[in-house]
C-alpha cells in the first residue's frame, strides 16, 4: 500500500469507526428487548427522575418535566397518591404538550418545571402508607406527616433544580388538594401559591366518608386500591352486576365487607371502627387545624359546584381562613360547574347541561394561570376576586367581594305539596311516607355500578323524575316562577321531622325544575327537548338522625318526637329562572352510595343484623324550610 493510501485508510479508521452489527437474526433468535427509551433525542422536553430524601431517610419517587431550554423558572409541584409517573406523563410523545395532562400544557409552554411525587408508600416510593397521615401532634408522634413531607421536597427541588429561580406552587385536586393545603401548614419559605382543589378536608362531615354521619359505600373500592400492593391493586373483583342488588342481598356494609374480604384492610376498620365524630375524625379537620395557623401562603381554593365527592372541603378551609384575610387580597374562593376535579378537564358539560365554552379552560387562563404567574413569576397583579362562581342557569361568571353574597330567605313545606315564601301558619301539618329499608330508594336509575365513571361523575345532575312518583319520596313544588331567583351561597335545611321508628336518615334535594317545553333554547343551559321538564337537583345532602343532639354522641330517636335537622345544601351559584320552578324532595335513602340506616337504633350501624332493618313512618312537618342565600 503506498503511504498516501495507508494514510488515507488510517485516518477513515479514526473519523469513522466500523459499526458493530449484530449476529445475523434466525427464527429461533430470542426476540424480547430489555427496554425502548421513549425519549428520543428530538424530544422537545427534559424529563428528570429522583429519589427524593426525607428527614427521616425516606426516598420518595419524583418526575421532573421541563421544555427544553427552560431556564429561571418556577416550579409547580403535586403530591399525589395516584401514581406519579402515570399523572405526569398521559401520553408518549416528542412533545411535551402531548404528554401531559392538558390542566398542565399552559405551564410547560410558558416556562414553568411541572413535578410531580409519589406519596409515602405508594407506587415507586419508600415508605409506609397511611391515608391522609394526620398532622403531627395528638394522633401522629412521628414528627412526619405531609406538611413535613412537603417542606422537604419543596427544600430539594429549589436546591437540586438548576433551571429553578427558587420559587414554588403547589397544586392538586381530591387527595392532591389535601397534600396541597398541608404544604400550607409550617411552610417551606420559597413555597409562595398554592391552589387546593376538590381538596378532602374533613372525611366525616361531608368529603368522602361520611356525610353528616352516613357511610358512603363508593368509597370501599377506592380502600382496597390504595391499601393494596403499594396502590397498584385493580380493585374489588365483585363482578359487574347491579351494585343495588350485591349490597341489598349483603345485609349490612359489614356482612358485605365480611363477604368480600375487606373486612381486614386497616384503611376500612378505620371507617366501621368509628362511626361517629369523636376525636378520631376531628382532630384531623384540616379546616380546623388550618384555621390555627398564620396565613403565610396565598391560596385559591377550587370546588366543583356538582362534585360528587369533596363538595365540603373548599368551603369549609375558606370559612377558616378568609377572616385572617385583612386585605380580601390572600385567599380566594372558585365554584365552578364542575364535576369532581373537572376544573382540570374539559368544560364544555356535565351530564345533560351544556355551557357556553370551555368553562374549565376559561377557568384556568384567565384566573388561575395568572394567580401562579404573579406569585412564581413576578407577573402582574391580576386582581384575584375574592370570590368567583359560575352562575348556572344564567351561565355566567360572577365575582364577588365575599361568600356568600346571598341573605337568608326561607321557602317553606305547605299544603298540597307546595311550596312558598309564605309560611302557611300550620305548624302541625306534615306529610308522611313509609320507609322500607328492603326497598331503598336508588341514587340514579338501576343498573347501578358505583365504579362506573360513566355513571359516577355526573350523578349528582341527574333528573329526579325517575323517583318523583315513588310512594316513598316527598316532593315539594313551587308555582312557576315570574321572576328569576338567584342562590348564592349554601341551602340550609331546617327539616322538622319525625319518624315511628328509632333511627332515621333523612334526604334533602333542592331542584330546578325546568319547564316542560323546547323553547326557551341552548343559551339557558340544554339543548332542545333533552331538558323539557329536567329535574335539576341544585343540591343533595343526608344527615343521619342518631347525631341531631351532637355528631360525636349518636342517641336513639323517640318515636314520634318532632326533631329539628339542621344541615346544609352544598355551596351553589345558580339562577332559576322564570318558568322554572322550585322543587323540595324528602326522602330517607339514598342506596347503595350510602349504606342503610336500619332504622332500629344500634351501637353500630356497619354491623346491624337482619332483623334491626324495620319499616318505619316518617312525617315531615310544614314547618320545614330550606333557608335560600337569595342574592339581590
Amino acid at each position: 500500500m503506498k503511504p498516501n493510501t495507508l494514510w488515507l485508510a488510517l485516518a477513515a479508521t479514526i473519523l469513522f469507526p466500523a459499526v458493530a452489527v449484530a449476529d445475523n437474526v434466525t427464527p429461533m433468535t430470542p426476540d424480547g428487548v430489555a427496554s425502548y427509551e421513549k425519549i428520543r433525542p428530538e424530544a422537545d422536553f427534559i424529563k428528570r427522575v429522583a429519589m427524593v430524601p426525607m428527614r427521616d431517610g425516606t426516598k420518595l419517587y419524583t418526575v421532573i418535566l421541563m421544555k427544553k431550554g427552560t431556564n429561571n423558572a418556577p416550579i409547580l409541584l403535586s403530591r399525589t397518591p395516584y401514581n406519579a409517573e402515570a399523572s405526569a406523563m398521559r401520553a408518549s410523545s416528542q412533545k411535551l404538550s402531548e404528554s401531559v395532562p392538558v390542566m398542565d400544557v399552559d405551564y410547560v409552554e410558558d416556562n414553568y418545571i411541572r413535578v410531580y411525587q409519589d406519596l409515602r408508600g405508594v407506587h415507586k416510593s419508600e415508605g409506609v402508607f397511611i391515608g391522609n397521615r394526620p398532622l403531627s401532634g395528638p394522633l401522629n408522634s412521628t414528627g412526619i406527616d405531609e406538611s413535613t413531607d412537603a417542606y422537604d421536597a419543596i427544600d430539594w427541588l429549589v436546591n437540586n433544580v438548576k433551571e429553578s429561580n427558587g420559587k414554588v406552587g403547589i397544586i392538586g385536586s381530591s387527595y392532591l388538594g389535601f397534600t396541597t393545603l398541608m404544604a400550607e401548614i409550617n411552610p417551606h419559605p420559597a413555597l409562595k401559591a398554592a391552589v387546593p382543589q376538590s381538596p378532602m378536608v374533613d372525611g366525616w362531615m361531608g368529603d368522602d366518608w361520611f356525610h353528616n354521619g352516613a357511610f358512603r359505600n363508593a368509597v370501599i373500592n377506592y380502600a382496597v386500591v390504595q391499601s393494596t400492593a403499594k396502590a397498584e391493586s385493580d380493585g374489588t373483583a365483585v363482578g359487574a352486576a347491579d351494585d343495588y342488588s350485591r349490597f341489598l342481598e349483603a345485609g349490612s356494609t359489614g356482612d358485605y365487607l365480611k363477604k368480600w374480604g375487606f373486612d381486614h384492610y386497616p384503611m376500612i376498620r378505620k371507617f366501621t371502627e368509628n362511626p361517629a365524630y369523636t376525636d378520631f375524625w376531628s382532630l384531623q379537620a384540616v379546616d380546623k387545624i388550618i384555621a390555627k395557623q398564620p396565613l403565610k401562603v396565598p391560596t385559591m381554593l377550587v370546588v366543583g359546584q356538582w362534585d360528587q365527592e369533596d363538595s365540603y372541603g373548599a368551603p369549609a378551609v375558606y370559612n377558616a381562613i378568609e377572616p385572617k384575610d385583612k386585605h380580601n387580597d390572600m385567599v380566594s374562593l372558585v365554584i365552578g360547574p364542575w364535576r369532581h376535579s373537572g376544573v382540570n378537564h374539559y368544560g364544555y358539560k356535565l351530564g345533560a347541561l351544556t355551557f357556553t365554552g370551555d368553562t374549565a379552560h376559561e377557568f384556568r387562563v384567565k384566573y388561575m394561570k395568572p394567580f401562579f404567574d404573579h406569585y412564581l413569576k413576578g407577573a402582574p397583579d391580576p386582581k384575584t376576586p375574592p370570590v368567583l362562581t359560575y352562575a348556572t342557569g344564567a351561565n355566567q361568571w360572577d365575582e364577588s367581594p365575599k361568600w356568600p353574597m346571598g341573605k337568608p330567605q326561607k321557602i317553606y313545606m305547605t299544603d298540597n305539596m307546595g311550596l312558598s315564601f309564605t309560611a302557611n301558619g300550620n305548624d302541625k301539618a306534615h306529610d308522611d311516607y313509609v320507609s322500607d329499608p328492603a326497598k331503598p330508594v336508588p341514587f340514579v336509575p338501576r343498573p347501578i355500578n358505583l365504579n362506573d365513571p360513566a355513571q359516577w361523575r355526573p350523578w349528582l345532575v341527574h333528573d329526579q323524575r325517575f323517583v318523583s312518583n315513588r310512594p316513598d319520596v316527598l316532593v315539594y313544588t313551587s308555582d312557576a316562577l315570574d321572576k328569576p331567583v338567584h342562590i348564592m351561597g349554601a341551602p340550609m335545611v331546617n327539616l322538622f321531622a319525625a319518624t315511628s321508628g328509632t333511627d332515621a336518615d333523612w334526604v334533602v334535594k333542592l331542584v330546578d325544575v325546568y319547564p316542560n317545553t323546547t323553547s326557551e333554547g341552548a343559551s339557558q343551559g340544554y339543548v332542545g327537548q333533552e331538558m323539557t321538564g329536567f329535574e335539576l337537583p341544585v343540591g343533595i345532602e343526608i344527615f343521619r338522625g342518631r347525631y341531631v343532639n351532637g355528631f360525636d354522641k349518636p342517641t336513639p330517636l323517640t318515636p314520634g318526637k318532632v326533631e329539628h335537622y339542621h344541615f346544609g345544601l352544598p355551596n351553589v351559584d345558580h339562577v332559576f329562572l322564570p318558568g322554572h320552578k322550585i322543587m323540595v324532595q324528602v326522602q330517607s335513602t339514598l342506596f347503595p352510595l350510602y349504606d342503610r340506616n336500619p332504622q332500629t337504633f344500634v351501637d353500630n350501624i356497619f354491623y346491624a343484623q337482619k332483623a334491626d332493618y324495620q319499616k318505619a313512618t316518617m312525617s315531615v312537618f310544614h314547618s320545614s324550610n330550606i333557608e335560600l342565600p337569595v342574592a339581590e
